[in-house]
């Protein structure tokens, strides 16, 4: 059975052929696979990443990116000059102001090598262990709100519903109903494009919560709390200095989320007991600490 092609298929999976056996026999059939690609991000014409991503949501990617990573502090700071897709991958050039630009000189030049994740090639441990501001949000939602969420990420995964390869981050509002979703082979880059889209469509992110479809480690739950998000939701299990950055960084981190339940490692007054009213925010007490 050959599928459709390319054209019907969601941006960022292609059509490969394979040859698939079951029970003792084989056949030959195309099937829909995850697109992997470097990307290589151009600041003020000077080179500084390449990331090996699904090429969709690119503008996403690459505002996301220089948020999340520090290079910029406000989505005002960037602006995407053009995106070109080249024989050896896709260039985003982007430019940014000239003293972000000469942070980043400096940054680039304390590298030992271009890496796929944000804090790989730093040779300062303050420089690969940033710790961002306290999360000013305070957000509180119920549980059957996050199940809701975790439902409609499962089924709003396009790419993965057709590879199985691809992980997703997803933005919903305080009710459990899902507002974006973006997917990639990374589960960082997954998140970098939902930073991008939440900016780019002007959400308000203290009036919602992430859900991600993979482990919390420390790098996810940096990038969430750099972009102010109060409440992160994985499927999987979170790591010890995940659990640290969160809290310091009063962001709420919830691990191992499924419908038969979660573990709320810090902040769990923002996870409301299902008794509990849902109001899309309660007022700011304070930082708390979990028990």
């Amino acid at each position: 059975m050959t599928q459709a092609p390319d054209s019907d298929l969601p941006q960022g999976a292609v059509l490969r052929s394979v040859e698939r056996w079951r029970g003792g026999a084989g056949r030959q059939l195309d099937d829909a696979i995850a697109e992997e690609v470097p990307v290589a991000f151009v600041y003020n014409d000077a080179p500084f990443a390449v990331m090996m991503a699904t090429p969709a949501d690119l503008e996403d990617f690459a505002r996301g990116f220089a948020l999340s990573e520090g290079i910029v502090e406000h989505p005002d700071d960037v602006a995407i000059e053009r995106i070109e897709h080249l024989l050896e991958g896709i260039e985003i050039r982007l430019r940014i102001p000239d003293a972000r630009a000469e942070a980043l000189a400096a940054r680039r030049r304390s590298m030992s090598g271009r890496s796929g994740c944000g804090v790989c090639g730093s040779e300062l441990l303050e420089a690969a262990l940033r710790v961002p501001p306290p999360v000013a949000a305070d957000v509180r939602i119920a549980v059957h709100a996050l199940q809701r969420a975790l439902r409609q990420l499962r089924d709003s995964q396009s790419i993965n519903a057709l590879t199985g390869a691809t992980h997703a981050a997803g933005w919903a509002a305080a009710d459990g109903s899902l507002l974006l979703v973006r997917e990639d082979i990374g589960r960082h880059n997954a998140l970098d494009k939902l930073i991008g889209a939440l900016h780019g469509t002007g959400q308000a992110l203290d009036a919602g919560f992430l859900v991600v479809t993979s482990r919390a480690s420390y790098e996810m739950a940096m990038k969430a709390a750099s972009a102010g998000i109060a409440l992160m939701a994985a499927i999987s299990a979170p790591t010890a200095l995940a659990i640290s950055l969160a809290q310091r960084a009063n962001l709420t981190l919830i691990g191992f989320a499924r419908d038969d339940g979660h573990a709320v490692y810090t902040h769990a007054q923002r996870l409301l007991p299902e008794s509990a009213p849902s109001p899309s925010a309660a007022p700011r007490p304070g930082r708390s600490s979990t028990p």
